[in-house]
C-alpha cells in the first residue's frame, strides 16, 4: 500500500528557502531612514543594516528566503528549475511572518528579502508574496526594511500594492539581452521585465509629486540606446512596447489615489493610509547574471547605464555565474566562478554612478573586456596618459575626480583646502588619498611625487604591482581568519583582557 510522505516542516522549509535564495544579490545598504514607532516592530536606517554572518563569513544583513522553490519555469541557469530534482517548499504567509517577527525579535535580522520562483502563474505567486507584506505590516506591526522580487508578468495592481508595502522592489533582468534571455530562459520574455520596471519607476516619481515631493530628475525616459542594447540594432521593438503604462495606480501627477479593489492588499487598515505611505522609498534595482551567456563587458555596462538612464534604479547587481546545471547553452560545470569579473563590473558600476563616466569610455569595440590586471578607472587613465598629470592645485572637479586614487570626497577635500594653501604630497596623504596610485597623475605645484616617466606600460606595471600586493594581503588575512568568530575569540580566560 502507497504511503503518503509527510511534508516538510518549518525548519527543513527554513533550510530549503533560504539555500534556495543565496543566488539573489541583495545585502545591501536599505537608503531608507525610518524611525520606529509606538505599537511597531523595528525600524529602518539608511546607512546599513548588516548584522550577523552566516556559518562561511558572508554578512547577513536580512532574512533572504524564497515563497517558495517549486517554478513552473525551465530556466536553464537556475537551481529551482522545473525540470530539477531537488527538495521543494512553499512557505504560508503566516509561517514566513512568524519567522520574521521572530528573528527580528531576538536580534539575527534587521528586515526581509522576499523572492519566489512561480508557483502556478505570476500573479498567484505575487498575490501570495502580497498577502505575506500585508500581514507583516498590519497584523505583526512589523516597521523593519523589506525588499521584495516581483514577479515578471504580474498585474500591475499587485505590483502597486508590493511597492506601498516593501520598501525597495526589483525585478530580475537575468541576462543583458533579449537573444541571451530566449537561449536560457525560454519562459521569460524581456518585454514582460521592462515594461513593469518602467511602471514602477514611473509610479515611484509621478508618487513623489503626489505627496508634495519633486520627482527624481535622474529618469530620462526609455529611448533608442536601451532598445538597442537589450534588442539588437534594426530590432522592430519600439520605445512605446517597452513603456507600456506610464506608472500604475496614478492617473496623473498630483491627483489622489484610486479605490483598488478589496481583493488586492492593503498596508494599513485604513485606505486613506495608502496617501501616507511613500511607493517603494528605497526605489527599484535589477539583477544580472555573468558569465552564463556571452555577452561582453561593454555590452554589460552599455545595458547598465542605460537601465539607471531609463529607469532611475538604486543598484544593478552582478551574479557571477555558479555552474549547477548539465546543459549544451551553459558553461561546463567545471568551469571558474568569474568572480574577478564580477568585482571589475562593480567597479565600473561605481564609476558610471559616482564618477561620471560613460560605458564607450571605459570599453570599446577592440577592447570590450576589463583588464584583469588593474581595475576600470586606472586602466582607463593609463589609456589617456594624455590627460595627465593634472595640477591639484588648479584642476577642476571633474579633472580630479578621473584621477585613480581620489574619489569624491577626497577631490571635496582638496577643493576645500586649496582655498587656504597650496596644497602638497604630505596633505593629499593625511586627506586620505591613495597616493600608491594617484601619484602618476598628479603634480603638486608643478612638481610630481617621483621622477615617473609617463609610458603606458610601465605605469600600468606598476599600478598591477600595488593591486596584487593588495590581494596577498587580502588573501593572508583571510587565511589568518578563516574561522567563524564567536563572542570570545579574542577573549583572554586566564587575564580577562581582550
Amino acid at each position: 500500500m502507497y504511503e503518503i510522505q509527510p511534508g516538510p516542516d518549518l525548519k527543513e522549509k527554513l533550510e530549503i528557502l533560504s539555500d534556495a535564495a543565496k543566488y539573489d544579490v541583495a545585502c545591501t545598504s536599505s537608503g531608507v531612514d525610518r524611525a520606529g514607532k509606538e505599537g511597531f516592530i523595528g525600524n529602518s536606517v539608511s546607512a546599513g543594516i548588516c548584522h550577523t554572518f552566516a556559518a562561511d563569513g558572508r554578512c547577513i544583513s536580512l532574512l533572504k528566503v524564497l515563497m517558495s522553490n517549486h517554478c513552473v519555469y525551465d530556466c536553464k541557469y537556475c537551481k529551482n528549475r522545473a525540470s530539477n530534482d531537488i527538495p521543494r517548499a512553499t512557505f504560508t504567509p503566516d509561517e514566513l511572518c512568524s519567522l520574521t517577527i521572530e528573528f527580528y525579535k531576538r536580534n539575527y535580522i534587521e528586515g526581509l528579502f522576499l523572492s519566489s520562483g512561480v508557483i502556478k502563474n505570476p500573479d498567484y505567486t505575487m498575490e501570495k508574496m502580497c498577502e505575506t507584506l500585508r500581514l507583516l505590516r498590519t497584523k505583526y506591526r512589523f516597521n523593519g526594511y523589506i525588499h521584495v522580487k516581483a514577479i515578471p508578468g504580474a498585474s500591475g495592481e499587485l505590483l502597486y500594492s508590493a511597492g506601498l508595502l516593501a520598501d525597495r522592489v526589483s525585478i530580475n533582468m537575468e541576462l543583458p539581452t533579449q537573444a541571451s534571455l530566449s537561449a536560457l530562459a525560454p519562459n521569460k520574455n524581456m518585454l514582460n521585465i521592462l515594461n513593469p520596471m518602467n511602471r514602477i519607476s514611473g509610479t515611484i516619481a509621478a508618487h513623489r509629486v503626489a505627496i508634495g515631493k519633486e520627482a527624481r530628475l535622474e529618469r530620462a525616459g526609455i529611448n533608442d540606446h536601451l532598445v538597442n542594447s537589450i534588442f539588437g540594432k534594426g530590432s522592430k521593438v519600439t520605445k512605446e512596447a517597452i513603456a507600456g503604462a506610464e506608472h500604475i495606480g496614478i492617473e496623473t501627477a498630483g491627483s489622489q489615489l484610486p479605490a483598488i479593489n478589496d481583493t488586492f492588499m492593503y498596508p494599513a487598515d485604513r485606505k486613506d493610509a495608502l496617501l501616507k505611505r511613500p511607493f517603494a522609498p528605497a526605489g527599484q534595482s535589477t539583477q544580472m547574471i555573468i558569465g552564463a551567456s556571452g555577452e561582453t563587458d561593454l555590452e554589460l555596462v552599455r545595458t547598465s547605464q542605460e537601465l539607471y538612464k531609463s529607469f532611475d534604479l538604486k543598484r544593478v547587481f552582478y551574479s557571477a555565474y555558479i555552474p549547477l546545471n548539465e546543459d549544451p547553452a551553459l558553461p561546463a560545470l567545471d568551469t571558474a566562478v568569474p568572480m574577478k569579473r564580477e568585482h571589475r563590473l562593480y567597479q565600473a558600476d561605481f564609476l558610471l554612478r559616482y564618477y561620471g563616466f560613460q560605458a564607450d569610455e571605459l570599453l570599446s569595440a577592440d577592447r570590450p573586456f576589463f583588464n584583469d590586471r588593474v581595475d576600470p578607472k586606472c586602466d582607463w587613465a593609463v589609456r589617456h596618459l594624455g590627460d595627465f598629470p593634472v595640477e591639484v592645485n588648479t584642476a577642476s572637479y571633474d579633472a580630479l575626480l578621473r584621477v585613480p586614487g581620489i574619489g569624491p570626497k577626497g577631490v571635496m577635500r582638496i577643493m576645500s583646502a586649496r582655498k587656504y594653501s597650496s596644497v602638497n604630497f604630505q596633505m593629499l596623504k593625511k586627506m586620505g588619498i591613495v597616493l600608491k596610485r594617484a601619484q602618476y597623475f598628479i603634480t603638486c605645484n608643478g612638481r610630481m611625487m617621483f621622477n615617473i616617466p609617463m609610458e603606458e606600460r610601465f605605469i600600468l606595471s606598476q599600478l598591477a604591482d600595488v593591486e596584487q600586493t593588495s590581494e596577498r594581503k587580502l588573501l593572508i588575512r583571510n587565511d589568518d581568519q578563516n574561522a567563524q568568530m564567536d563572542l570570545f575569540s579574542d577573549f583572554n580566560l586566564t587575564t580577562g583582557v581582550v
